[in-house]
């Protein structure tokens, strides 16, 4: 299995949206492609909104497993999910992965 987690510090604003506009719009829509299970192989998807609001903080991390690596390949190249990559980047200032084996 293969644990991907992603953190994201949002502009303050971007898209005609505030941060926390486009932060609830970004969470929605991950939770949204989650729970239709279009996705193959993604076993648990978590959300977390930063509440420490530090300087070394990001706004948002998400948290999934996946049955494999290709299964997140699969995922990453999912249509529905390049939408949201796409609508991520441009709302995003910085952004942080990792990928590992559990």
């Amino acid at each position: 299995m293969i644990k991907h987690i992603v953190m994201w510090k949002f502009a303050d604003s971007a898209e005609g949206r505030t941060r926390e506009e486009n932060l609830e719009l970004v969470a929605g829509k991950l939770k949204a492609l989650y729970s239709s299970g279009k996705i193959a192989g993604l076993r648990s998807l978590e959300i977390g909104m930063d509440v420490s609001r530090t300087e070394m903080s990001y706004d948002m991390a998400l948290i999934t497993v996946f049955d494999s690596p290709e299964c997140l390949e699969a995922y990453r190249v999912h249509p529905d999910h390049v939408v949201i990559s796409q609508y991520v980047k441009k709302v995003r200032t910085a952004r942080a992965t990792v990928d590992f084996e559990i």
